[in-house]
Order: C-alpha cells, then structure tokens, then sequence
C-alpha cells in the first residue's frame, strides 16, 4: 500500500496508539507513528519495520498549536495527504475537584481536548482535496460518556472530543470521510495505576480489564473499506461498564 493509504496515529509510543500503530501496520498502511520528544516513538517505528512494514515518525506536542501546525504542514508538504488520522494522544491528571489545581485542569483539556482542533484543522482541507474516501477515528473515554469520580478534567475533555466528533462526521459526510469516537473503558496500559485496576474490575460485567489489542482491532475496522458506511457513532470498548 502506498502513502498515498497512510495513517497518523498521535500518541502511538506506547498504550492503545502503539497498539494501534502496530495493527494498522500490519494491515498494510502506511504508518506516521508521532511522540511529543523526537525519537519518543522510534520504537514503534522501529518495531513496524522489523515486520516488513513501512513507517515515519513526526514529533510535536498535541497541546501546543503553533507547534503541531508547523510540524504537520511540514509534513504535508513532503508528503501526500493522509487517507486517515487516529487522535489519540492524551494525559490524566487526576484530583477531587475542591483540589484541583488550575494546572491540572488546564494540562489535560489542552492536551485532550484542544489537541482536536490542534491536529484536525491543519490536515481536514488536505483530506478533503483528495477528493477520495478518508477515515478519522477520535479516541474519547467511558469518562465522557458517565463521568467518573476525581476525573472532572478528563471527563470534560473527553466529552467535549464526544461532541466535536459527532459535528465534524456531519460536515465531512458528503465528502466520503467517516469520523468517528472509540470510547475505551478500563485498559491495562501504564496510565493506570494497579490499584485502580483491582478496584474497578469489580464494576465491569466481564470482570477484567481491556487488553490495548482490543482497542485497536475496532481502530482498525473503522478506518478499513468495511466500514465506509459508518460514522458519526461512538464505540465504548469497556466490558459493558457504560451499557
């Protein structure tokens, strides 16, 4: 597949982008793996490669605008415009609402939320001149869609990425790109810490925690051909937590 099929995925140095990464990878996309430090995701790279499939990195910070513009139209410029974009990059900060700090509340809907317009707007009007079929694949949380205890932050955020998807998919949808929202529940990645694991496993019917795989596998249907019908949902991938 040429680059003419290629794939960012922000945030793929580890967790459920990496994952993602590997799995788009696999399927034969042409991957542009991003980390916010250069080399933060040269092992993703590196690891896609090694399975005889083809990859690039680009590195800025999700948060900062004037930085992923320059970073993407730099990268467009080399490069031909993307067939999809997966926005997952994101970061918790997590406190009870009387302590949370402005800092706190400021660092994850910059990153989290903010990161939406910052990645999207730059790359949306070169999808759109394609004038070929493209995917966007929005990563929210279950905290968008019930909130959770200490999390008013990410949870805000996240329902706020909810609702920006659901715009965007009506704008793009006489253009043939679908835009859609994967809203992961408990997943064994290292932004949760082990005793939260144990303690909320008790609360999902299949009583386990999601595995970064099974995140990605769903990644990748929506951005496959199968899934040219479908946009504007929004997926909880959680062990029926949210159902």
């Amino acid at each position: 597949m040429s680059e003419a099929k290629s794939i960012l995925v922000t945030g793929s140095s580890r967790g459920i982008g990496r994952a993602a990464a590997l799995r788009l990878a696999r399927d034969g996309y042409h991957l542009v793996v991003h980390g916010r430090k250069a080399g933060s995701a040269g092992e993703t790279a590196a690891t896609i490669r090694a399975a005889g499939g083809s990859a690039r990195e680009l590195h800025f910070d999700v948060a900062d605008r004037a930085e992923s513009l320059a970073a993407l139209e730099a990268d467009l410029e080399k490069h031909c415009a993307y067939y999809g974009v997966v926005c997952n990059a994101g970061v918790t900060a997590d406190a009870p609402f009387p302590g949370m700090s402005g800092e706190e509340w400021d660092t994850v809907i910059r990153t989290d939320l903010d990161s939406f317009y910052n990645v999207l707007r730059p790359l949306v009007m070169p999808m759109i001149q394609r004038r070929e079929p493209g995917r966007i694949v929005t990563i929210a949380s279950v905290s968008g869609l019930m909130g959770n205890r200490g999390q008013a932050n990410y949870a805000a955020a996240k329902a706020g990425v909810i609702a920006a998807t659901k715009s965007l998919a009506l704008e793009l949808g006489k253009r043939k790109i679908t835009v859609n929202c994967v809203a992961p529940g408990l997943i064994g990645t290292d932004m949760v810490r082990e005793e939260v694991l144990e303690k909320l496993v008790e609360m999902i019917p299949l009583q386990r925690a999601g595995a970064p795989e099974e995140v990605a596998g769903l990644i990748a249907f929506l951005m496959s051909d199968e899934a040219s019908y479908i946009t504007r949902q929004v997926f909880a991938v959680d062990g029926g937590l949210s159902s």
